[in-house]
């Protein structure tokens, strides 16, 4: 409500500053037209400068810890879509506003000019028209589907003399943002709201004299989210081109690589991102990636799917490539464990920008539920080794029990994680608390069926994950998980040792993998609550 209540006010605002302003009179023969231009034109200046807040990577970071009960900083990316969204919006209507003036100041005269001269020949004509071609560029080219299909689309206007005439000349479209806040600084300078019949222009910025010049001079307030903003840009800059060595490249028999590489002025936490950037695979591109290591480990690793054109390109610039993920693959179907370790290539290629945590510290909470599928288990590799390093070092705060589930699709992509749960499983001095649920919903042939039986007959280990925990099959039932949970908690069973029943336990779930998946998982736990045991749901975005 706060968010569009204050849209509303400042377009209000607007309005009437420009309706009520004497000095404006001549202006306002144009009426509604110029009217809504105005009001609209300030809410544009406001979220010029708004756009940029979300993305101060770093000084979120800094601001997180103090200010999550006020403010959800890890939501940071959907609210600058928000922003955005409203600033197409107000564009429309602040365009459409202005095309009605300059055909109604050429028509009654109001001023000796052709609407065509203020379109391409004023200041504020040339950056309006400058900042919708290049917002055409930027939301066309990040919409879902075109990113899914094509990220290079996303970061790069590639040029094509048979569409935009701009030669071979590749561009990054959301980079182009540089060049529109510069327009929107400079969009006043035509000095189209005055007094006087002709512009009265100075030396300096803004080039214009406040004198009959009459707009609002919002630049003096957006300008600064934009000096905020050039500042962390440099620094990331500065921070990313420090030393960085790669020491391993792991190739999963699901065609995941791992990536090992040391860099000592890198600190993060648990859960958090990084970017990488590999010049000789593109030289803009900036892609993120959960860091699979702890903080704890000599190296920091993340694991990658080759699913897309930047890290296919990646496993073929490392000797790891889809073709040798396949043999590898191939191999562990069969009933083979097997792992392809590569040297580095090109290790003083990388970079990397790390980005805030998404997910809460687990360690806050008495019961933690970590919820991965597919892929999206891999912010859980690290929390699950933090988890290890932090039990032996006898440092787990609040935490008292650990549910991990992972449902997977496929056996191969069990196996780029069994060695860190096998390495986990194996040191747990208490063995009730980690639990270990891996779900596996392929459909699986007869051939499988009698392996698996057969090799399950007598085993102390499970034959698909060789952990002590056996695999399930099909689709786990959220419903049934959650309340035999909640009622092994409040059952006074045991489950939480030494913990008084009349406390109120927090039962923490950490979810990363598709939305759907998500929703499910969060309708699930809304109705779960009691007055014994509060749960919450903590999702990473995937």
């Amino acid at each position: 409500m706060l968010f569009y209540g204050s849209h509303l006010a400042l377009f209000t605002y607007g309005w009437y500053s420009q309706a009520s302003n004497a000095r404006l009179a001549g202006l306002n023969t144009l009426r509604w037209s110029v009217w809504i231009s105005r009001g609209a034109g300030l809410v544009l200046a406001y979220d010029g400068g708004l756009i940029l807040l979300p993305v101060l990577r770093n000084i979120i970071k800094i601001l997180r810890p103090g200010l999550t009960w006020l403010v959800q900083l890890d939501e940071n990316i959907r609210f600058h879509r928000q922003v955005a969204y409203q600033l197409l919006f107000w564009t429309i209507v602040h365009t459409t506003a202005h095309y009605v003036n300059f055909i109604n100041v050429e028509r009654t005269q109001l001023r000796k000019i052709a609407a065509w001269q203020i379109h391409y020949t004023q200041a504020g004509g040339i950056t309006g028209h400058v900042m919708l071609l290049i917002m055409l560029l930027m939301y066309t080219t990040a919409h879902a589907k075109i990113r899914a299909q094509c990220f290079e689309a996303f970061c790069r206007a590639a040029a094509d003399a048979g569409v935009w005439a701009l030669g071979r000349v590749n561009r990054y479209t959301h980079h182009l943002a540089f060049f529109f806040m510069l327009a929107l600084y400079t969009h006043a300078t035509g000095c189209f709201v005055r007094d006087s019949v002709d512009p009265d222009y100075v030396v300096y910025f803004p080039f214009y004299s406040t004198e009959h010049c009459l707009g609002y001079n919002s630049w003096r307030f957006i300008i600064w989210p934009g000096i905020l903003y050039f500042a962390e840009r440099v620094w990331r800059e500065v921070r990313a081109r420090r030393e960085t060595r790669i020491s391993n490249v792991l190739l999963h028999p699901s065609g995941a690589m791992e990536i090992r590489f040391v860099k000592p002025s890198f600190k993060y936490k648990s859960g958090q991102w990084l970017f990488l950037q590999v010049p000789s695979v593109s030289r803009w591109q900036w892609h993120p990636f959960t860091i699979t290591s702890a903080p704890d480990d000599q190296y920091v690793s993340v694991h990658i799917r080759q699913v897309g054109d930047f890290t296919c390109a990646l496993g073929h610039r490392l000797g790891a490539s889809k073709s040798i993920a396949a043999a590898l693959s191939k191999a562990a179907q069969a009933g083979a464990a097997v792992e392809d370790e590569k040297q580095p290539g090109g290790a003083s290629d990388f970079y990397e920008v790390d980005r805030g945590t998404k997910m809460p510290d687990v360690f806050n909470y008495e019961v933690a539920v970590l919820v991965g599928a597919g892929i999206g288990v891999t912010p859980f590799a690290s929390i699950l080794k933090n988890i290890w390093y932090k039990q032996k070092k006898g440092r787990l705060g609040a935490l008292k029990r650990v549910e991990f589930i992972w449902v997977c699709r496929d056996t191969g992509s069990f196996h780029w994680f069994q060695s860190l749960l096998a390495a986990v499983e194996s040191q747990q001095a208490d063995p009730n608390f980690l639990r270990i649920n891996m779900y596996l919903t392929q459909k699986i042939g007869q051939d499988m069926v009698y392996n698996i039986a057969f090799n399950d007959v007598g085993a102390n280990y499970d034959p698909l994950t060789a952990l002590k925990s056996r695999t399930l099959y099909g689709r786990p039932d959220w419903k049934g998980i959650y309340t035999n949970l909640r009622g092994a908690i409040e059952g006074g069973s045991g489950y939480l040792p030494g913990r008084e029943s009349s406390l109120k336990t927090r039962v923490a779930t950490f979810f990363c993998g598709p939305s759907g998946l998500g929703k499910v998982v969060h309708k699930t736990i809304k109705s779960m609550g009691t007055k014994q045991t509060e749960f919450s749901f903590h999702k990473e975005h995937f």
